[in-house]
């Protein structure tokens, strides 16, 4: 079948292990369901898993994504949860020691057909499209989980969103505006943050600008460039949430900061099969849609790689099929 797939690590050049060509079709498991995959997004840990981070050598040749939407043998529409529990895990399967996602020890999305426990097929809400549903599952999970789940934040509170372009910032800039929050957001470019306005943002800031007030919360996916003005932006007694790194661990946790205004810094990882279906029907009830930067046919998925190790993605990137 047709696949986007991780031919080896690869960690200083992620792009010279990506190939675009044939792999074998997977086969069913007991409990599982097989999808024939209409759209699927690009993640940042696609790149990671190019560079061999978060998966183990031999699992190589790994199909990547991490996400999608699709149908299944019996003409049923879903959406794809994208973490894979122990079968004898209970409760929140984020916290399962033995939880991982597609395309860490099961083949991912980018292909013809994907298959997944019969649990991680949700069915897709009939208001978005399979390329607005493909974004779901890994980007807007993850922002829906740090905004309702970890931030304890309140209707009418201000949130700051590190970062006003990519995937999960932008759906935490939609999610925030709809669920009633004042949003604030960083940008390097104009263009940046102009995207994030247009989203909802009531108003952006250039990165490490002095803001005109502290925040409740802030919403960190960047790391090292953006921690400090995270610590100083926040209110005593204000929250950080990080999802992620991607340009490296802080240098300094700023711990004097963190003690003597009370700060509380959460981690926030994924989200659960329940926190998706909530999610959707959020999504589905006040009308929202996620911003699709690029929509591109899987077998141009080198273009998508790109810019997005080049940091040129604005909203998520989809590759469609069929």
């Amino acid at each position: 079948m047709f696949s986007v797939y991780a031919a080896e690590p690869s960690p200083d050049q992620p792009l010279a292990a990506l190939r675009v060509g044939e792999r074998p079709e997977p086969e069913t498991p007991d409990g599982w369901v097989r999808v024939a995959v209409r759209a699927a997004t690009l993640n940042m840990h696609d790149l990671w898993t190019l560079r061999g981070v978060g998966i183990k050598a031999d699992r190589f040749p790994m199909i990547l994504g991490c996400d999608g939407a699709g149908v299944l043998e019996d003409g049923a529409e879903v959406v794809l949860h994208s973490l894979v529990g122990s079968p004898d895990h209970v409760g929140d399967e984020t916290l399962d020691p033995g939880r991982s996602l597609l395309t860490e020890k099961h083949q991912g999305a980018f292909a013809d057909w994907v298959v997944v426990p019969r649990r991680n097929a949700i069915p897709k809400p009939s208001g978005l499209d399979f390329a607005e549903a493909a974004c779901m599952g890994t980007a807007w999970l993850t922002a829906y989980r740090m905004l309702f789940v970890k931030s304890g934040l309140r209707p009418g509170q201000t949130m700051l969103v590190q970062g006003a372009s990519g995937g999960v910032s932008t759906a935490l800039v939609q999610l925030g505006r709809a669920a009633g929050y004042r949003v604030w957001v960083t940008g390097r470019t104009e263009a940046k943050r102009a995207l994030a306005e247009s989203l909802g943002a009531h108003a952006s800031f250039e990165s490490g600008a002095r803001l005109p007030e502290r925040v409740d919360a802030v919403f960190e996916t960047v790391g090292k460039a953006t921690w400090s003005h995270s610590m100083k932006s926040l209110k005593p007694g204000g929250t950080v949430v990080v999802s992620g790194a991607t340009t490296g661990d802080p240098s300094a946790a700023e711990l004097q900061r963190l003690f003597f205004l009370q700060l509380r810094v959460v981690g926030s990882t994924m989200g659960t099969r329940d926190e998706l279906v909530d999610l959707l029907a959020f999504c589905e009830r006040n009308g929202l849609r996620p911003h699709i930067g690029a929509r591109l046919p899987m077998a141009d998925a080198e273009a998508g790689f790109r810019a997005m190790l080049d940091g040129e993605t604005a909203g998520k990137t989809v590759f469609t099929l069929g």
